[in-house]
């Protein structure tokens, strides 16, 4: 059954969630660096009064193990600690920055998505000639062209010397930020019902866009190219031929149909790829999301943030892997029985 299937996935995260926790615990604990550094600065640690204090306060005289069953308490209140950069709780830090990386990792996901299924089938379909080449060569030069020189490229050309294109950021200057409710802002722009500031937002958008996805862009157009090579082979294929089924519904009703199964799980691990790999993408355009937050944690040896950033990125990776397993189940029902 459907719903067993489920259970059994959700309760497999738990485990998961607990080991990611303790490994990212051991880690902050192997560091060589000591976190009271950064929480009362490197003057105040020649008094000792200040030193102590800060000591009892993050609770770093307790033992290990005391230590790792206080954060894990903490994380399922919801709270994950402070930032000793920002001096507030990691939670409010993470919600203010990861609507803007969340925006740029959807769009780019779409792009990829809209444009690299149809030319993998194209290309799949046409296999071998002129036009599967083309494409196969523009896959190829998206999954090896490294995003932080591809983006420098796309602003000075479309910015610096043609100017068709915003800069960095995410609004123009001169347009007010709507007011947040979603921290997405060519959301919060239409709820506001300001058409100037959507459509700024959403200029801002189309080099990052481009840059994010462009490599998912070409592990989609692959593995669609691929997939469809191999149904188109098949003797299903054959059978609805000779039925007198024409070249377009034999490719949409059958083979795009089993070739939707590998493009799940691609997309779905692509997605929570473009989460935690937006980090270079962000710094280039000046994108003020989770991966620009993490960057400067790690500079600062903010550890609380570190950790917290890293967690959520976790956190998504299973939510996504528990998506995937549930699409695959009502995709295939053959999974689901052979599991339950």
């Amino acid at each position: 059954m459907l719903s067993r299937y489920i259970i059994r996935r959700l309760l497999l995260a738990v485990p998961m969630l607990l080991g990611i926790s303790l490994a990212l615990f051991l880690i902050y604990n192997l560091v060589q660096v000591d976190p009271l550094v950064m929480i009362v600065g490197e003057r105040a640690m020649d008094n000792p009064e200040i030193v102590a204090t800060a000591t009892r306060q993050w609770g770093l005289d307790r033992p290990v193990w005391e230590q790792y069953l206080s954060y894990v308490g903490n994380l399922v209140r919801g709270d994950f600690g402070t930032s000793f950069l920002t001096r507030r709780p990691v939670l409010d830090d993470l919600l203010l920055f990861l609507p803007a990386t969340m925006e740029l990792a959807v769009s780019s996901l779409l792009f990829a998505a809209v444009v690299g299924i149809p030319l993998g089938v194209i290309a799949g379909l046409r296999y071998r000639s002129t036009l599967d080449k083309g494409v196969w060569f523009i896959s190829l030069l998206n999954a090896s062209l490294p995003p932080f020189w591809t983006g420098l490229i796309f602003l000075t050309v479309f910015y610096y010397f043609l100017g068709i294109a915003p800069g960095p950021g995410r609004l123009a200057p001169r347009i007010p930020t709507p007011e947040r409710v979603t921290g997405l802002l060519t959301v919060d722009s239409l709820l506001a019902g300001n058409a100037e500031a959507f459509l700024s937002a959403l200029h801002h958008l189309i080099l990052p866009t481009l840059i994010l996805g462009g490599f998912t862009l070409a592990l989609v157009i692959r593995v669609t190219r691929a997939a469809i090579i191999e149904e188109m082979r098949k003797e299903y294929i054959r059978t609805a031929r000779s039925k007198g089924m024409s070249e377009r519904r034999v490719t949409v009703r059958h083979a795009l149909r089993n070739v939707l199964i590998p493009l799940v799980t691609i997309l779905g691990l692509a997605f929570a790829g473009l989460l935690s790999g937006a980090v270079m993408t962000e710094t280039v355009f000046d994108w003020p999301g989770l991966g620009q937050y993490l960057v400067r944690a790690a500079v600062n040896l903010d550890y609380p943030a570190i950790q917290g950033g890293t967690l959520v990125i976790a956190i998504f990776y299973i939510l996504v892997n528990l998506t995937v397993d549930i699409l695959y189940g009502l995709l295939d029902p053959r999974v689901r029985d052979r599991d339950g």
